[in-house]
């Protein structure tokens, strides 16, 4: 466990160089925006381009590993909503909650950790991983929001949450990388060094801009944000892993990865998205700074739990 926790340390490390250059004041809120918005739209996608263009997805993908990991999150989600509306929770606030119970930094964190510790082979499922996530955790948490609201799903809802997938820089990345390779379009060696180095910026940039907004959250309503940490950083990869091993039975290398990308911290876009609807975001600010903080340890754990499924 000590060799992860080595392994993981620099990722952490660079967080927290994030986290104390913007809560000394060295990086300012305004920058932390603008570098965010350059990992989201720039870096991090020429990376998803990059991989996504030699990915041969008929290797990696399978439906038992999507409904292995939609199953077991869909399960929590529903178990998290339930019991927030047994507390008389409003509608869109259980949601947001249960969001948080298992939709992980997966696009930031996840995707250039697990490439650098699980190995290449990797990308594939996190990329699987983070589809999920953003299509139908992303659009079921925007429905319910917008039903609690308006206690009706109308048609123009519907085209809007497609047309925000449709719009989101990630999903655009990975389906053009999927289909330069379906097409077998020759790949230009200046069009590749561009999406190599810039997609080489995406991982210290996105660590970076991770700490440093974290040092804008709060840790108000601490019991509940302690509560949905250990949903995130627990309940969720049990129950992928439960699912995974024993319901599905996955080969034991992409069963691990599903695991691992399961327990990362909660997502920084579910604050944009409850921040934008005003549905609870210093809730969920408080999840992201508790679930990020000990995600130090639970992470390093896991990964040492997993590693005998795959040598990494």
């Amino acid at each position: 466990m000590i060799e992860i926790f080595l392994k993981t340390l620099p990722f952490f490390t660079i967080i927290g160089i994030g986290f104390v250059s913007a809560w000394r004041g060295f990086f300012s809120s305004e920058a932390t925006v603008y570098l965010t918005k350059f990992v989201f739209y720039f870096a991090l996608s020429a990376m998803l381009f990059r991989f996504s263009a030699r990915l041969d997805l008929s290797a990696v993908f399978s439906w038992d590993f999507v409904f292995a990991y939609l199953s077991a999150s869909l399960l929590l989600y529903a178990a998290l909503f339930a019991l927030s509306m047994g507390q008389g929770t409003p509608v869109s606030e259980a949601a947001v909650e249960a969001q948080c119970s298992v939709i992980g930094n997966v696009g930031f964190l996840g995707l250039p950790m697990l490439a650098m510790l699980m190995g290449a082979e990797a990308v594939g499922y996190v990329m699987i991983v983070l589809a999920i996530d953003l299509i139908v955790f992303g659009s079921l948490i925007v429905a319910f929001i917008v039903w609690s609201r308006e206690q009706t799903m109308q048609i123009t809802i519907v085209i809007t949450l497609l047309a925000g997938l449709l719009r989101n820089p990630m999903i655009v990345a990975i389906c053009a990388g999927l289909l330069w390779t379906f097409f077998d379009i020759p790949m230009p060696d200046p069009l590749w060094d561009l999406v190599t180095l810039l997609g080489a910026a995406a991982t210290p940039c996105a660590l970076f801009a991770i700490g440093a907004s974290l040092a804008e959250k709060t840790t108000e309503r601490a019991r509940v944000a302690f509560g949905l940490s250990f949903a995130k950083l627990v309940l969720h990869p049990a129950a992928v892993a439960f699912s995974a091993l024993w319901l599905f039975e996955l080969p034991p290398y992409p069963a691990a990865v599903m695991i691992v990308a399961s327990a990362l911290p909660v997502a920084g876009n579910i604050y944009i998205l409850a921040q934008h609807y005003g549905v609870a975001p210093q809730r969920v600010s408080a999840s992201i700074l508790v679930s990020t903080a000990l995600s130090i340890v639970t992470v390093t754990g896991i990964m040492a739990l997993v590693e005998p499924l795959a040598s990494f």
